[in-house]
């Protein structure tokens, strides 16, 4: 195979992995706190309009990406409050989340569809991208991409090295516990749901302003479920997340690849490739991990008498 067709196809699959990476790592600070939440494709999808809107009318991509974070973290307060004020089924809560976020988008997105914005254009990152190979592949790319490549970094040294980390950490594994020494589980929970929803929200809205910059509904197009199931697959692990989330990147680029080309493959079994991979890699974690899943009290109601 042509060396350019592969360093193409490589540096396709960091790009179209990128948005699965910050919802992934958005999901696995919620449920290190102790809290499911299915809502993640809602999420993503209201910071990709969100980002979408605020760049359109400012003219300004950064306060696009923070608006689309604002937009799903604002999404995720709902959930917060239903299922730690209201004690809500953490479940059903993120799924009525997922609903909400899909409907609203499209409604305020349908007079958009089609038209496009300003947004991130790939960058030299301080002359590394003269590297033969390795630099056409991580340092030709966006200021999103460059800020992902230390993220899992940043939560790792966050939840592992942070007294607010481990109290966060603590909320989800013993919330009784916790409490009784003295932490505020609900507030530290919503910290978790709220910080995890911004990432999710940057997530989304680089769908709209770095790999698309156009609007279309249904954006998304199923990345936050994939983002839940990595969740799984990385053990809850911000550098698992990484490889799990250019695995999904590499299998959608292959796939856009495979269609550009003019394969006489139908469109629609490879658009199912993400999915059955999906199911592959959910299947194989269950059978390779004897551990712990997650959290122990993940999905765990706890009455707000703090």
């Amino acid at each position: 195979m042509n060396i350019d067709i592969v360093v193409a196809t490589t540096a396709a699959t960091i790009q179209a992995g990128t948005p699965i990476l910050f919802a992934t790592l958005g999901e696995i600070i919620t449920e290190k706190s102790g809290v499911l939440n299915l809502g993640v494709e809602g999420m993503m999808l209201i910071g990709a309009f969100c980002g979408f809107f605020i760049t359109k009318i400012t003219g300004n991509p950064y306060l696009g990406v923070l608006g689309g974070g604002i937009g799903a973290a604002s999404l995720a307060l709902l959930h917060a409050i239903s299922v730690l004020i209201f004690q809500a089924n953490q479940i059903v809560s993120g799924l009525a989340l997922t609903i909400l976020g899909t409907g609203l988008s499209n409604f305020w997105g349908t007079p958009f569809v089609g038209e496009k914005t300003l947004g991130f254009q790939k960058m030299d990152f301080i002359g590394l991208s003269k590297i033969p190979i390795i630099g056409d592949i991580f340092f030709k790319q966006d200021i999103l991409v460059y800020f992902s490549y230390i993220l899992p970094v940043i939560i790792w040294f966050l939840l592992d090295k942070t007294r607010l980390g481990l109290e966060i950490r603590a909320a989800g594994e013993f919330p009784e516990g916790a409490r009784s020494s003295g932490l505020n589980v609900t507030f530290l929970r919503s910290l978790g749901i709220l910080g995890g929803g911004f990432l999710t929200g940057i997530g989304g809205a680089y769908l709209s302003l770095a790999y698309t910059h156009i609007w279309t509904n249904g954006l998304v197009a199923g990345r936050g479920w994939i983002a839940v199931a990595l969740v799984i697959f990385a053990f809850w692990n911000p550098f698992r997340a990484v490889i799990g989330a250019y695995l999904f990147g590499g299998i959608m680029a292959f796939q856009l690849s495979l269609q550009a080309s003019g394969t006489q493959i139908p469109s629609s079994i490879l658009l199912m490739l993400p999915y059955i991979l999906t199911i592959l890699v959910l299947t194989i974690a269950s059978k390779t991990h004897k551990g712990s899943w997650g959290p122990m009290g993940l999905g765990i109601n706890l009455e707000p008498k703090d």
